[in-house]
């Protein structure tokens, strides 16, 4: 992602799908003005790498994205913060860009998205490509990259047994099942991020809810 321009609008397909996650499970109801908006079971945070605004939008050969952006929403004015995308996760994650150095390997202490989910009582996971192990905060091998799996980094998760379990391989996600679902934890809400890895930046999901490359 880089910072400035149309092409800082990279980040305009994720806001889409993660629209689309909203939509989806509300079932396209409306309320009128006053009513409680609804209460929503799960969230995703689907994160995809590397492709200007322009490549996106527009792009016959991404009918997908395309049709999310089109049924749901678009961020026209949604901008990186930094470049390279490390410090990018971090304000996703943790409000702050932390570091630019794609090499990092620090404990991140400060107030983060894991800590203020676990605090109001909710249940998040960390769907990763080609994390090799469930539990895994290292780097590699291979084609993971840890850079792109910010929670990964969190001292919330690093130093919890039980966070630490919550960073699966991307195979695990349940954008691979055949129905397409979630598993619920009690009556709490489920946040959901998937990433992708260095070599296979960009993916759509398909409508039967496994996932492809374009």
């Amino acid at each position: 992602m880089t910072p400035g321009g149309s092409a800082s609008r990279s980040g305009a397909a994720v806001v889409a799908m993660g629209l689309v996650a909203l939509a989806a499970w509300w079932g396209g109801d409306r309320t009128d003005a006053g009513t409680p908006p609804p209460r929503f079971g799960h969230v995703f945070i689907l994160v995809e790498e590397n492709h200007d605004y322009a490549d996106v939008i527009g792009n016959p050969a991404m009918p997908y994205l395309n049709r999310l952006a089109k049924e749901y929403g678009l961020a026209t004015q949604y901008y990186a913060n930094t470049h390279p995308s490390i410090g990018n996760y971090f304000m996703l994650t943790v409000g702050d860009t932390v570091t630019n150095n794609n090499d990092f390997s620090g404990l991140v202490t400060d107030d983060n998205i894991v800590r203020q989910l676990l605090a109001a009582g909710k249940t998040w996971k960390s769907y990763a490509e080609d994390l090799p192990s469930i539990g895994y905060t290292g780097d590699g091998p291979g084609l993971y990259a840890r850079r792109h799996n910010p929670l990964s980094y969190l001292s919330d998760v690093v130093n919890d047994s039980v966070q630490r379990q919550r960073l699966v391989p991307f195979s695990h996600s349940p954008l691979m099942w055949p129905t397409g679902g979630c598993p619920t934890s009690g009556s709490s809400c489920r946040t959901c991020a998937t990433t992708p890895t260095a070599a296979r930046p960009t993916q759509r999901t398909s409508g039967s809810g496994r996932t492809s490359l374009p």
